[in-house]
């Protein structure tokens, strides 16, 4: 429940209370002041504090009006009360933010096969830019107020407000319908409970951690964590490369971070693959394939990785293919990977 509705319940409750309260004070106070029945009486207090102008049903002594004049006053206080809490959260944005949250919170539920980000700092916001880069939804998992502040103003991003380290939230978030998580907290006892919490809720799911120090690798990974990325130490060997190898950093991060998707390095999936090519070398592949692609490497099996590999390597359905190409020519290639020769 966030800030908008904690309050608005709370104002909502405290209304109910000061209506019934004025109904019971009004009815009691004009049967025993005025000799009222009681149907008379409930009904003079209603148009009293509703201030309709209907005016007295009887005449009211000096004492009546006293009273007739202290509910009005009461009636306009209560309603005055009422209405300045519930306005000061509308002009305050809070109702923005609780109509927003209502709709991101719908999108999430349709959500499959997406990724889960815990975390919106810098890696998490990097993480986010790549991932819509390349047409991934993702949700954003964040317990920080000022960041959520900071997420609100992108109205293309879900998000849930929250402990990732909880179950609920992890739930709230379509974990056991999500492909994959990326953990980048800088804490890394956190990203250990988040990763064990989200490991026992789905045991497929692919998970991404962030580690500060050296010694928390083997327990990320004891936790379920399948890959783990240590900014600082890629950052290191970044600079040295810079250093000894600057145009081959420089090709890498072109083929991979580049906008203009000329030219991507692609994996490729041999799940599908046709029937007349497996356990066939790739030479047999490549010469039916007229996309133009280049296999620069194998991953066979999901074990072993094979780089330029051999044109008499065979292929079976659980390897994964690494080719660079266009969008439109890794596209061909998937199609002529799945297609029976005529």
């Amino acid at each position: 429940m966030n800030k908008f509705q904690e309050v608005s319940h709370r104002t909502i409750q405290a209304g109910i209370v000061l209506l019934l309260f004025m109904l019971f004070a009004g009815t009691l106070g004009y049967w025993y002041i005025e000799d009222f029945s009681l149907i008379d009486a409930f009904f003079m207090t209603i148009i009293t504090i509703s201030t309709v102008g209907f005016g007295e049903i009887h005449p009211l002594s000096d004492v009546g009006k006293l009273f007739t004049s202290g509910l009005i006053f009461f009636s306009l206080g209560s309603l005055a009360y009422v209405g300045s809490s519930m306005a000061s959260f509308v002009f305050d944005g809070e109702l923005m933010n609780y109509l927003k949250t209502y709709r991101v919170d719908k999108a999430i539920l349709k959500l499959k096969d997406h990724v889960i980000i815990v975390g919106y700092g810098r890696n998490g916001e990097q993480a986010a830019l790549e991932l819509k880069d390349h047409g991934v939804k993702f949700v954003i998992i964040e317990k920080r107020e000022n960041v959520l502040n900071r997420i609100r103003r992108d109205d293309s991003l879900l998000y849930i407000r929250g402990d990732a380290t909880h179950e609920e939230v992890l739930n709230k978030a379509g974990v056991d319908r999500a492909r994959a998580l990326i953990a980048t907290t800088p804490n890394d006892a956190d990203n250990v409970f988040v990763a064990l919490t989200a490991r026992s809720m789905n045991p497929s799911l692919r998970i991404v951690s962030r580690a500060s120090e050296m010694e928390s690798d083997l327990k990320l990974k004891r936790a379920g964590v399948t890959n783990v990325i240590m900014p600082e130490r890629i950052g290191g060997q970044r600079m040295a490369k810079l250093v000894t190898q600057p145009d081959v950093v420089e090709f890498l991060e072109y083929i991979l971070l580049q906008k203009s998707k000329d030219v991507s390095l692609e994996e490729v999936s041999c799940t599908h693959m046709a029937g007349c090519y497996v356990n066939k070398p790739i030479r047999e592949l490549k010469e039916q394939d007229s996309s133009g692609v280049n296999i620069i490497g194998i991953k066979i099996s999901g074990a072993k990785y094979v780089f330029n590999p051999d044109p008499q390597l065979t292929l079976s359905r659980g390897d994964q293919l690494f080719v660079i190409g266009s969008p439109d020519q890794v596209k061909v290639f998937r199609t002529a990977l799945e297609t029976e020769k005529e």
